[in-house]
Order: structure tokens, then sequence, then C-alpha cells
């Protein structure tokens, strides 16, 4: 009798699953931290956005924005008003993208019905899992961050 020995072992498949096991293990923290640092990247590029936005609006309007919402972009077929600006995208407009919420307050009521002001906090959703640092901006557009409680205009500015 003849037997075929094609195929694998179970002490190779053994060796080749511990393998593919230690550089997953290896790999996985790497690719969660990549994540995070995308996340966080993207909402200092989120901040920037709306900073400029509402400047655009100010001009515009003759006054900083409502609210996150206001800036967003209007129903299709609607046209363009202060009430929903189209300088944002929706996701950005609802408060929360990439990990972040973000939390806006108008300030300054003049005495025309007019914001002077502005603050902006974004707080990862998930502390340590979609980032780790806090940020804030506001009407100067310094964007500040910090990494151990929700940022504020006295924290450290973010590099430019």
């Amino acid at each position: 009798m003849r037997f075929d020995r094609r195929g694998f072992s179970l002490v190779e498949l053994l060796v080749v699953v511990s393998i593919i096991l230690i550089i997953a293990a290896i790999a996985i923290p790497n690719l969660m931290r990549s994540r995070m640092s995308a996340n966080q990247a993207s909402t200092v590029e989120s901040l920037r956005v709306i900073n400029t936005s509402e400047v655009a609006y100010s001009v515009t309007y003759t006054g900083y924005s409502p609210s996150l919402a206001a800036l967003g972009p209007p129903p299709p077929g609607a046209a363009v008003t202060a009430a929903k600006a189209g300088l944002i995208d929706q996701q950005l407009a609802g408060g929360l993208k990439s990990g972040y919420i973000f939390t806006y307050t108008p300030t300054q009521l003049d005495a025309n019905g007019q914001y002077r002001g502005y603050t902006i906090n974004a707080n990862p959703s998930q502390y340590n899992v979609t980032g780790v640092n806090y940020y804030y901006t506001d009407q100067s557009h310094v964007i500040r961050q910090n990494a151990t409680q929700p940022a504020s205009a006295t924290d450290e500015a973010v590099a430019q």
C-alpha cells in the first residue's frame, strides 16, 4: 500500500498559525495608533474648516452662526440661507466626525441679535479608542489641545 503524502502536517499548520498570531499581536496596536492619529488629524482639519466657514458666514450674514447646523448644507433643491449656509458637510454639521464630538456654542450676542463670537470643543467619542487629545477653538481661529481633559482657551496651541 502506498500513501499519498501531499499536504501539511498538523505541526506545520500549528507553526504557521502561531507565526500569524504573533505578527497580528504586533500589528494590531500599531494599526489602532495609526487610526487614532488619523482621527486627530481629521479633527484638527475639521476645526480649520469650521473656522474658515465662520469667517465666510460672518461676512455674508453679519455675525457668526447660531449653530453648526446653520453652517450645513440646505435640503436638496432649497436655496442657501442663514439657517443652512452650505459651508460644511452634513456629517460635520451634525456634530460627529472621525470619532470626535463637536460641541458648538455661540457667544457675545449683540444688540442686533448677531453673535460676535463662538467656541467649539472637539472631544473623542471614546477616549483612547477614537482619540486621546481634546481640542478647542474660538473666533480667534487658534486651535488648542489638551491631552487630559476638555481643552479651553488657556491650553497650548496646536503646531501649525
